[in-house]
C-alpha cells in the first residue's frame, strides 16, 4: 500500500473577512463536495482518502450509462464469503467517536494516518444509516436502526429524544454481564442534562453534561454521578481522563470496553474574533464554527474548501427532496464556510495528538495486542456539497462516515469496500466478548466480512425531523454504488456512483434505469421497517 497523502503545515496566518472574499473570488472557488475537505465519495483507491484539490476529480458524466448493471447479483454465486478472524478470548474493546467529522478531514491528521490507515483497516464504504447525532449514537449503543430504537430527535422534549432510549438493554449492559468493565467518556446523545444520573451498564462514567457539552474550554463532567466543572480544553481533558483509566493496573485483570467520545469538530464555543457570528453581526444565520485548542489556532488558515464538482452545484433542480434546505451561496457565505472549515481541521489536531497518546498508553501497558480499536464519526458533514450545510441528508458526504478498525488478527494497511454501519458495532463487540444481547439487534458481526470480498449489501437509510416529529423525511437504501431515497410525497432520487460518483444527476426518472430503480424501490419497501433477523444481512461481491 502506498503511503497516505500528507499535507504540509502552513505558516500561521489569518485572512481578514474582505481578503477571504477576494481570495475566493480570484481563485474561482466554485464546485466541489465530497473531495479533500468535504469528505465525499471520490476516494483514492490506495488510501481510501478523498483526492487532493489538484487531483483527478473523478467520473462525473452519465453519458456512458451501464443500465445492465444489476443492483444485486443473481444466484448464490454472487454472495460474498466471510473470512474468520483469529481473535483472543474476550479482547479489550475501544470505540473512539468523533462528532461531525468528514472523510476529507482525516488527511490532515498525521497520527491517524500512521496508526489507523497504515496499521489498520480503512472501511471506505462505512455508513451512518441515520446521519445525525442522537440516532447514530443510539445505534452504536443498541445495534438497532433508528426506526427500532425510536430515538431520532435531537432535543429531549421532542417526543423521540434521548428519553425514548431503552438504556436497560445496551452494549455496556451486555458486556458487564459477560464480565467486562465498561467506561464512558465525553459526549452522550443530546439531552444528558442531569449529571447525577449514570445510565445503566457503566463501571466508570465521565459524561459531558449539557448544555456545556459544546463549551470547549469550560466543560462540566459527570464524574461517576458527581458534576465537576473543568477549565481544560475538552479534547485534552477527555484524553487525560481516558489515559488515566487505561493506565490503571486493574485493567490487566479484567477485559474492558471503553467508549471515548470527542466533541470535535462539532461547532461550539466560545466565540473567537474571526468567527462569522462576530465578523458578520447582521447575518441572522452565520455559519457555525468550532473552537480549536489555542496552540492550533490559525495553523490551517491557508486551507481552501473543496473544489469537487458537486460543491456549490449550479443546477440542483433534480434534488427534489432537499430543495427547501438548499440555498444560493453568496461569496460572503463561502468565506464564512471557509473559515468554519479551517477551524474544524484545526480542532482535529488535538484529537490527532490524543489518538497518539491513547495508542501509546495501550502499548506501554502491554494491552495493545489484545485490544480492538474502532475510530469513526457519528455522521458525515459538508460545507457546500449540493449547496447544503451540515448533515442529515442521504448524499455520500453525509451518510458516508470515516471509519477504521485495528486489532489482533486484522491486516495492516488494507482498504476494505465492505459496507459497515454504526448499527453493526454493538453486535460485533458482543460477539468478540462472548456477550449475549438482551434485545433484538438489526446489525451483524462484521469482523469476518471486512477482510473478504464483500462489496454490496442492502443498507436501509432514513431520517426524521430533527427537532420534533415522527414522520420520516425520507427512506431508502444504499446498495453498493446505488443510492435510492423517497420522500413523504413519493418523489424519489436515485444515484449510480459507478458512473456519477459526485451524485450530480438524479436517475429516478431515467428510462434507461427503470429496472434498477424498480428493484431499489422494492428493496426500500422491504427494509424500511425491518427488525432483528428481518433486516438485510447478506453480503455480496
Amino acid at each position: 500500500m502506498s503511503p497516505p497523502p500528507r499535507y504540509r503545515r502552513v505558516r500561521p496566518r489569518r485572512l481578514g473577512a474582505a481578503a477571504v472574499v477576494a481570495a475566493l473570488t480570484l481563485a474561482g472557488c466554485t464546485s466541489g463536495g465530497g473531495s479533500p475537505e468535504d469528505g465525499g465519495p471520490g476516494a483514492d483507491p490506495t488510501t481510501s482518502q478523498p483526492p487532493r484539490n489538484d487531483a483527478r476529480p473523478g467520473l462525473t458524466s452519465v453519458r456512458d450509462p451501464r443500465p445492465s448493471d444489476r443492483v444485486l447479483p443473481r444466484g448464490a454465486g454472487g454472495r460474498a464469503t466471510p473470512t474468520p478472524v483469529d481473535s483472543p478470548e474476550q479482547p479489550n474493546l475501544l470505540m473512539i467517536t468523533l462528532d461531525d467529522a468528514a472523510w476529507g478531514d482525516m488527511v490532515h491528521m498525521p497520527r491517524l494516518q500512521e496508526l489507523f490507515v497504515d496499521q489498520g483497516v480503512t472501511l471506505r464504504s462505512a455508513l451512518a444509516p441515520n446521519p445525525i447525532c442522537v440516532p447514530a449514537r443510539s445505534s452504536l449503543l443498541t445495534g438497532q436502526h433508528s426506526h427500532n430504537h425510536g430515538t431520532w430527535n435531537t432535543t429531549q422534549d421532542a417526543g423521540h429524544g434521548l428519553d425514548r432510549l431503552d438504556d436497560s438493554s445496551t452494549l455496556p449492559v451486555w458486556l458487564q454481564e459477560a464480565g467486562y468493565e465498561t467506561f464512558f467518556l465525553g459526549k452522550y446523545p443530546n439531552g444528558y442534562t442531569d449529571g447525577t444520573v449514570v445510565p445503566p451498564g457503566w463501571t466508570g462514567w465521565r459524561g459531558l453534561v449539557d448544555p456545556t457539552t459544546y463549551n470547549f474550554v469550560r466543560p462540566t463532567v459527570s464524574m461517576d454521578g458527581v458534576e465537576e466543572r473543568f477549565e481544560t480544553y475538552s479534547t485534552t481533558l477527555l484524553s487525560e481522563q481516558s489515559d488515566a483509566l487505561l493506565s490503571d493496573p486493574a485493567r490487566a485483570d479484567t477485559p474492558w470496553y471503553m467508549w471515548l467520545n470527542y466533541v470535535a469538530p462539532h461547532h461550539g464555543g466560545p466565540d473567537a474574533p474571526d468567527d462569522p457570528a462576530v465578523l458578520y453581526p447582521d447575518d441572522p444565520d452565520p455559519v457555525k464554527t468550532t473552537t480549536p485548542e489555542d496552540r492550533d489556532v490559525d495553523t490551517f488558515s491557508d486551507l481552501d474548501l473543496s473544489d469537487a464538482p458537486n460543491m456549490f452545484e449550479e443546477d440542483v433542480s433534480d434534488k427534489v427532496l432537499v430543495r427547501s434546505t438548499q440555498r444560493t451561496i453568496s461569496q460572503q457565505r463561502r468565506a464564512q464556510m471557509r473559515e468554519a472549515h479551517q477551524q474544524r481541521v484545526e480542532s482535529l489536531q488535538s484529537v490527532d495528538r490524543a489518538l497518539g497518546r491513547t495508542l501509546a498508553t495501550l502499548e506501554d501497558t502491554g494491552q495493545l495486542d489484545r485490544t480492538y480499536v474502532v475510530l469513526t464519526s457519528d455522521n458525515g458533514y459538508t460545507l457546500g456539497a449540493h449547496n447544503l450545510e451540515g448533515k442529515l441528508w442521504y448524499f455520500s458526504e453525509l451518510v458516508g462516515v470515516p471509519m477504521y478498525v485495528r486489532g489482533p488478527g486484522l491486516p495492516e494497511g488494507e482498504v476494505s469496500s465492505t459496507p459497515v454501519t454504526n448499527v453493526d458495532w454493538a453486535p460485533t463487540f458482543a460477539a468478540l466478548a462472548g456477550a449475549e444481547p438482551t434485545s433484538s439487534v438489526d446489525g451483524v458481526d462484521v469482523l469476518p466480512w471486512i477482510t473478504g470480498d464483500a462489496s454490496r449489501r442492502v443498507v436501509p437509510i432514513e431520517a426524521y425531523p430533527v427537532k420534533r416529529g415522527s414522520k420520516r423525511l425520507y427512506r431508502g437504501v444504499v446498495v453498493g454504488p446505488w443510492t435510492y431515497v423517497q420522500g413523504r410525497s413519493g418523489r424519489a432520487e436515485a444515484y449510480y456512483r459507478e458512473v456519477d460518483e459526485w451524485e450530480l444527476e438524479n436517475l429516478a426518472g431515467d428510462p434507461r434505469y427503470r429496472e434498477q430503480v424498480s428493484e431499489l424501490k422494492k428493496l426500500t419497501r422491504s427494509a424500511a421497517t425491518c427488525a432483528g433477523d428481518g433486516c438485510p444481512s447478506t453480503f455480496y461481491r
